[in-house]
C-alpha cells in the first residue's frame, strides 16, 4: 500500500498556512520531502521572509488541514503549556505589530539572508509574549477577535453579492450594444 501523498503547505500573510498547489497553482516543494518539517493541525509556523503585509514575516497556525509538510526555511513549534496558553490567543497576537521590534532587535547584523530575516530559532523562541494570566481570560480575548473575523468574512460576502446584483442591473438596464 503506497502512503498518502502530504499536503504541502506554504505560510500567506493574508491567508495563512495554505497547499502551495492552490496558493501558487503548483507544487513548488521537492518531490522529495522526507527532510522537510511535519507541521500537525494546531502547530505554529514562523516564516522570516519578509512582506508588505508581514515586515518581520509572517507566524500562522495550521487550521485548514489535520498536517502538511512545511520547507525547513520556516520555524514550526506548538504551545507546550495547553493550560496556559491559548492557541487563539496566540494567533491573534500574532497579527499586532508588538512583537516587531523585538525580531528587529535580534536580527542579525546584515539583517536579510536571500530574502529572510536573519532570527535564530533560539531568539526566536524566547520571544516574551504578553499573556493574560488567566486562560479563561485569554480564550475570550481569541473569541472576541473570532467574532469579528466571522463578521469581516460574512460582510465581504454580501458586498460581493450586492456587487452582482448592481453588475446584472446595469447590464439588465443598458445592454451592450451590437454596433459593429
Amino acid at each position: 500500500m503506497t502512503e498518502k501523498r502530504k499536503i504541502s503547505v506554504t505560510i500567506s500573510a493574508q491567508h495563512g498556512l495554505v497547499d502551495q498547489t492552490v496558493y501558487f497553482n503548483n507544487r513548488v516543494a521537492a518531490q522529495d520531502v522526507s527532510n522537510y518539517y511535519l507541521i500537525k493541525k494546531g502547530e505554529f509556523a514562523y516564516n522570516r521572509s519578509t512582506s508588505k503585509d508581514a515586515p518581520v514575516g509572517a507566524v500562522r497556525r495550521l487550521v485548514d488541514y489535520e498536517e502538511g509538510v512545511l520547507s525547513t526555511l520556516y520555524l514550526v513549534f506548538s504551545i507546550t503549556d495547553p493550560q496556559h496558553v491559548d492557541p487563539n490567543y496566540l494567533s491573534y497576537f500574532f497579527e499586532t505589530t508588538g512583537w516587531h521590534s523585538w525580531i528587529l532587535e535580534r536580527a542579525a547584523e546584515g539583517a536579510r539572508n536571500h530574502g529572510l530575516l536573519n532570527v535564530s530559532s533560539q531568539d526566536f523562541l524566547s520571544l516574551p509574549v504578553m499573556l493574560p494570566s488567566s486562560l479563561e481570560e485569554q480564550q475570550k480575548i481569541g473569541e472576541f477577535f473570532q467574532k469579528i473575523d466571522d463578521c469581516i468574512i460574512l460582510l465581504e460576502r454580501q458586498a460581493d453579492l450586492l456587487k452582482q446584483i448592481k453588475s446584472s442591473l446595469l447590464l439588465s438596464m443598458f445592454p451592450p450594444s451590437n454596433a459593429e
